[in-house]
């Protein structure tokens, strides 16, 4: 466990939120709480915030809606996002999914299942962190280019035709590492480890992990299929960066 871990707990149903802050309080884990998405924002913008267990059915700002704005600001992207909630419909999930949650759990929820998925979150955030810190000294190159894409490995920045975008911890681990190997095939599973810090042989995990990942970095790099530095699928093996002409 990691000890100077914070946890930031969001519910406005307070009997919940005290039953879960007296379970993490109780395996020696740091708790701050709050009872709104508002609020929630406020603590992540004065507290180091490790972690973060919300619920979905919140007046004013849902769950839905607090994740999308952690997800807006470059500071908070390394912060797991777990939803904690009743709302146990398999379209819940899957939207929960889509906005980039990193965990959904349901209602009700065995205090061992809890803790071992935000133990595992937790060893991940920090895994991630450390590679981060890694490839910014791992080469002397301290730039990447392909095609429209500039990657800045110092300043941990892309430009796009020039121009800056934000990009999560995840998606610029993911595209440095298409990109330091432009037109080669890299498998999904060297993929979930440079993003997730995560070691898997099992290629369906690796692919149901990797898969949304690429989506979203497509979306913002406004990926145009086989022009230099748009990702392609190659089925079955992986993915790669389409090279620059001449490379």
């Amino acid at each position: 466990m990691n000890d100077d871990a914070l946890i930031l707990l969001v519910d406005d149903q307070v009997d919940h939120l005290q039953a879960i802050q007296l379970l993490l309080e109780g395996v020696g884990y740091r708790v701050v709480t709050c009872t709104s998405g508002a609020d929630a924002l406020h603590i992540l913008a004065s507290h180091p915030v490790s972690i973060i267990l919300a619920d979905v059915a919140m007046a004013q700002m849902n769950g839905y809606q607090l994740l999308e704005a952690v997800r807006r600001q470059p500071q908070w992207n390394a912060v797991p996002f777990i939803f904690l909630t009743a709302r146990a419909l398999d379209s819940d999930i899957r939207y929960g999914k889509a906005l980039g949650v990193d965990d959904y759990l349901t209602k009700p929820i065995q205090p061992e299942d809890l803790l071992a998925v935000v133990e595992g979150k937790l060893r991940r955030r920090e895994q991630l962190v450390h590679y981060a810190a890694r490839s910014a000294t791992a080469s002397p190159d301290t730039s990447l280019r392909v095609g429209r894409i500039q990657i800045d490995l110092e300043r941990h920045r892309v430009l796009l035709d020039g121009q800056p975008t934000t990009l999560s911890v995840r998606e610029f681990a993911l595209l440095e590492r298409l990109a330091r190997q432009p037109g080669v095939i890299v498998p999904a599973r060297d993929l979930v480890e440079a993003t997730h810090g995560l070691h898997t042989n099992d290629a369906d995990e690796a692919r149901e992990l990797i898969r949304p990942l690429v989506r979203s970095l497509r979306q913002k790099l406004g990926d145009v299929p086989g022009a230099p530095g748009s990702i392609e699928t190659v089925r079955g093996l992986g993915y790669r960066m389409i090279e620059n002409p001449g490379d």
